[in-house]
């Protein structure tokens, strides 16, 4: 979830007329299906949403964040009809989000510096942490491990583990070693996932991959092989030992093999679709991984279209 240009202030302008289009809309436009799989491949959003986070869960829901007022939208994939699930609030944000088993989705709050846990089946919001007291702070994606969920800082090279559930002490990791950190407003730290032996996690940053130790805050970084960087690098998604990384102002999915310590990625094919409008962050589910278009390169108005859109693996 790149924040290529600093939070927006239109956040509060456009926060209570997005919120007022979800509820009276619902749902915008229409679903798109592949000719005989009755399976859409396009969702829409309300208008003017801002969207960057996605997250899917066991069942087949997909959960999409908004930039505009921190709201968060519900849909069926398999029928594209959604609806507002959680209610923003002008000043909030909802960046990158990730549903647990437990149905709880953990929210990252951009420029608000706070991480927090909403009910997936209600809407409800349970908890809210104050990650950072920094100034200009931007929290932009979540990973769930083991008993923690973590949090980037695009403006700081830290990562925040807050607890999986309600109780628990927040924990800042500083990033050492071999991490540079970008200057404020470009591409740096971003989407993270658990490396393929689960020991540490693997962070998006200006543009490289970074392997962290979760318990020295070691950074090292993963020898790219077939492609000199991951520019514009924004969501990951890691099954087994393939990564995909959205690239999103490149309209484009590189698709990477990592080997067993993730000490080294090789580029195996790229996923392009003439859907793609700036993609930030991607999640799967069954055979299909699917993508919030953000259209950063769009007026970010309260009449702007937005969409999620499916890709085949």
């Amino acid at each position: 979830m790149t924040r290529n240009h600093p939070q927006p202030s239109r956040r509060t302008v456009l926060g209570g007329a997005v919120a007022a289009l979800a509820v009276a809309a619902g749902a915008t436009g229409t679903a798109q299906a592949v000719p005989g799989t009755g399976r859409p491949t396009e969702f829409p959003l309300p208008d003017g949403w801002l969207p960057e986070g996605i997250t899917i869960g066991g069942s087949p829901y997909a959960y999409m964040g908004s930039r505009a007022d921190g709201a968060i939208y519900r849909t069926d994939l398999r029928t594209g009809k959604g609806r507002v699930l959680h209610e923003g609030t002008a000043g909030l944000a909802s960046i990158g989000l990730k549903l647990d088993r437990d149905s709880l989705l953990y929210v990252a709050g951009g420029a608000g510096g706070t991480a927090r846990i909403v009910d997936a089946r209600t809407g409800e919001l349970l908890t809210t942490y104050q990650l950072t007291r920094d100034t200009g702070p931007f929290i932009n994606d979540v990973v769930l491990h083991e008993d923690r969920a973590w949090f980037t800082d695009s403006r700081a090279a830290v990562l925040h583990g807050v607890p999986r559930g309600r109780r628990g002490e927040v924990r800042a990791l500083p990033l050492t070693g071999e991490w540079v950190q970008a200057p404020a407003g470009t591409n740096s730290a971003n989407g993270l996932v658990a490396t393929p032996d689960g020991r540490g996690l693997i962070v998006v940053n200006a543009g490289q991959l970074y392997r962290v130790d979760l318990e020295t805050g070691h950074a090292t970084e993963v020898t790219l092989r077939g492609a000199p960087d991951v520019a514009g690098g924004d969501g990951l998604v890691r099954l087994g030992r393939t990564l995909y990384v959205v690239q999103n102002r490149l309209n484009k999915i590189t698709v990477w093999d990592l080997d067993r310590k993730a000490a080294t990625a090789t580029l195996t094919r790229t996923i392009t679709d003439p859907r793609f409008d700036v993609p930030t962050t991607a999640a799967r589910y069954g055979d299909r991984l699917y993508l919030v278009n953000a259209r950063f390169t769009s007026p970010q108005t309260p009449e702007t279209t937005f969409n999620a859109v499916a890709v085949s693996l």
